[in-house]
């Protein structure tokens, strides 16, 4: 166990020195090329700040798992790694899959592509990852319903890898709430898989874990005047979306593990505030007879903006949101049963939206702004 733990912080360690080595150089290249994010009435930030900081993720995180795969096989013995290696196949078609989105993704921060062509894409990695074996086959008692057929199987898993990417790219729109969330999400994601023995996949979460944590700084730190200041852009955010759709799949695929929480809550409560909200954006979009795939200010970040609240106030509060639903949710779900905890956490989403929006509404009307939509 001691061995597994500090392969993982290794791991973590390489990622986050290789990310945080990278983006400076990233920066320098960005503003020699003048490769900046432009500047619409939907977005927040104003002046050139490069969007090009998820070209880290994918070779960090790559370089230090191959790194220390490669070093356990040639110098360590270590019980279980036939375990680690049996792994291997299913991680070839994920690591084909992230190359597609990441060279996709990277297409569209440098010369734009329809959101058609990125849907293709996300859809052909979905299908990558589901013939490596990684399709969600049991859904553990939610909706009271337990192992899938196998066709349901591999169509619901097309859905949810492209719902979970969608959400987390989705959801970029201020300083650290992407990369914040992502974050949160791969820390519970490496402690559950590690608990769990799937130990390749732990050191994937870790790995993600690393990579985003230089990327934050910079993110919400860095001063767009000095140039320091990046976005992940598409590169980033499909590539980390892919990520933890693969890791929340997965943990789906367990049957026994030593934390004593339900697989299905373990995969998705880390992701509840991204996907609650796309769908809620989507149903507002088309309520408004509008393009559900064309962007605009409804995400619950904008709503915290228009309440008055600076992006520094608004990020942070929607990350303890994050870790208090996910906390509760482990809490809880030794009590209460799953269906009937998600009915929960659908009713306070709904219910903090209803309040946010009568507050922006009373605060519209008081200063004589336009309301919100």
């Amino acid at each position: 166990m001691i061995q597994w733990i500090l392969i993982d912080l290794t791991v973590f360690l390489i990622v986050l020195t290789i990310t945080g080595l990278i983006i400076p150089q990233i920066l320098l290249v960005a503003f020699r090329k003048n490769l900046f994010d432009e500047i619409d009435p939907r977005k927040i930030h104003k002046g050139a700040i490069p969007r090009l900081g998820g070209i880290a993720f994918f070779p960090a995180i790559m370089f230090s798992m191959f790194l220390v795969f490669g070093c356990i096989q040639q110098y360590v013995n270590l019980s279980g790694f036939l375990i680690l290696q049996s792994s291997i196949t299913s991680f070839c078609f994920i690591i084909a899959a992230i190359i597609i989105l990441y060279l996709v993704g990277m297409a569209d921060d440098l010369i734009g592509l329809k959101y058609r062509a990125k849907f293709v894409a996300q859809v052909f990695s979905a299908v990558l990852i589901i013939t490596g074996g990684i399709h969600i086959d049991n859904l553990h008692g939610f909706l009271w319903i337990g192992p899938l057929n196998i066709f349901v199987a591999i169509i619901l898993s097309i859905l949810l890898t492209v719902f979970i990417t969608n959400a987390i790219n989705l959801i970029d729109g201020i300083d650290g709430l992407a990369s914040g969330l992502s974050a949160i999400a791969s820390a519970f994601y490496g402690y559950y898989l590690f608990t769990s023995g799937l130990h390749l996949y732990s050191m994937l979460a870790f790995a993600t874990f690393g990579a985003l944590l230089p990327f934050f700084y910079y993110n919400v730190f860095g001063n767009a005047q000095k140039h320091s200041k990046i976005f992940m852009g598409d590169t980033g955010a499909l590539t980390i979306g892919l990520i933890l759709s693969v890791l929340s799949i997965r943990i789906c695929q367990i049957e026994n593990t030593d934390c004593n929480v339900n697989p299905a809550i373990a995969a998705f409560a880390p992701l509840l505030i991204p996907c609650f909200d796309v769908v809620r954006v989507y149903l507002h979009r088309i309520r408004a007879h509008r393009n559900p795939f064309l962007p605009d200010k409804t995400h619950i970040h904008h709503k915290l903006l228009a309440l008055g609240m600076s992006q520094r106030v608004a990020m942070p509060t929607i990350l303890a949101c994050s870790v208090a639903l996910t906390a509760f949710n482990y809490w809880m779900n030794s009590y209460i049963n799953i269906t009937v905890l998600f009915i929960i956490d659908l009713a306070i989403w709904i219910a903090a939206n209803y309040m946010l929006s009568h507050a922006i509404h009373r605060r519209q009307i008081a200063t004589g702004e336009h309301l919100y939509e």
